[in-house]
């Protein structure tokens, strides 16, 4: 039970910084967004980050709408089971010429450890509100929420919360 409580520790800690994400603008008006995310996160935390730095780096380019043309997920999961250890208890009792042994032995399996992460790729084309095409985009401000300008600040998400 108290090994349960640690790992919720330990995973709610890693939700602080569980994820990164970059871009790389390939036009005046489009970039490739990428985000990974850790494996609590699962594939649609990824996604989540990826669209949120879409919408930030729409709003850095001076643009207020975005499309997303193109996404690609993979993740690399693995999870390891380490060595465990046999615990052996017993007693033994003599009465005269005949001693008598008696033995428990358990298995203990090793700890699972869980590496990798999600990842996401979108492809984004940016619009002004007054361009064409710009009705049918989603608005970066909206996907960002009330805290936009917080987002916009920091410049990249960590979070896939």
């Amino acid at each position: 039970m108290k090994a349960n409580s640690i790992a919720l520790a330990l995973s709610c800690g890693v939700l602080s910084a569980c994820a990164a994400s970059s871009a790389m603008r390939t036009s005046a008006d489009t970039a490739i967004i990428q985000s990974s995310a850790a494996p609590v996160c699962g594939g649609i935390g990824a996604a989540r980050v990826a669209e949120k730095q879409a919408a930030i780096e729409t709003l850095k380019a001076g643009y207020d709408r975005y499309i997303i043309y193109n996404a690609a997920a993979s993740n690399d999961i693995r999870v390891t089971q380490m060595p465990g250890s046999y615990q052996t208890q017993g007693s033994a009792s003599v009465y005269g010429n005949t001693a008598t042994f008696n033995a428990n032995t358990q298995y203990v399996p090793g700890p699972t450890i869980v590496s990798g992460g999600h990842h996401q790729a979108l492809g984004v084309k940016m619009f002004k509100d007054s361009q064409p095409g710009a009705a049918q985009a989603l608005s970066a401000r909206d996907t960002l929420g009330p805290d936009w300008q917080k987002l916009l600040k920091a410049g990249t998400v960590h979070t896939c919360t």
